[in-house]
């Protein structure tokens, strides 16, 4: 909890060797308080869907005025340094980070990261989203699906993990559901588990 960048991507669809980054946000955390913070729209040369600007809210006109992904790349990248990286179902984010950094230069990251997802499903019934787990823990989620707002709910929710139980013991696991397979991608240090939905009884 010393040194963490938490961060969030909207895309502008889910599958992140194919699909691009749309906005981009995240903040940095020294001793649990923030210390700075990066929000940007990404500029998008391709059709987004209108099922992203039904979710999201963010058309592909404002898209126009973003800044570049290279831009946003450099800012993030200059932002979280060597970091502990926080995302709330990570492997997404993850996912898209990697094949982000691919592109700009044939790299991936190896930072430490926690899923807070991947500790929801152990320690909750079903769902797991962010705006479900924000709701039990009284933290208010203005604004869902959009990058900074997200951040800020996945940065409240891990403090409240943390107090609950500590995290420590949580760094670099990452949990997927076991009927789906694991991921098609995770990072080479990752300790990945299967595991299922747990219901309320």
């Amino acid at each position: 909890m010393e040194n963490v960048t938490v961060f969030d991507f909207e895309t502008s669809d889910t599958d992140p060797e194919k699909d691009r980054i749309i906005e981009v946000a995240a903040i940095r955390c020294i001793n649990g308080e923030i210390v700075s913070q990066f929000q940007s729209l990404v500029q998008f040369e391709g059709e987004l869907p209108p099922k992203i600007t039904e979710i999201t809210g963010i058309s592909q006109e404002e898209l126009a005025g973003g800044i570049s992904e290279d831009l946003a790349f450099k800012i993030l990248r200059n932002l979280a340094q060597d970091s502990l990286l926080v995302a709330h179902n990570a492997v997404f984010d993850m996912g898209f980070l990697h094949f982000w950094m691919q592109r700009a230069g044939g790299r991936t990251f190896s930072n430490h990261f926690i899923d807070t997802m991947t500790i929801s499903r152990e320690r909750h019934p079903y769902p797991y989203k962010l705006i479900n787990m924000t709701e039990r823990y009284g933290i208010q989620l203005p604004g869902a699906h959009r990058a900074l707002n997200d951040v800020i709910g996945t940065w409240e929710l891990l403090k409240a993990l943390h107090a609950e139980q500590p995290v420590d013991d949580w760094v670099n696991r990452l949990g997927y559901l076991s009927k789906y397979g694991p991921p098609k991608w995770s990072p080479k240090h990752a300790k990945l588990f299967g595991t299922a939905n747990r219901y309320a009884s």
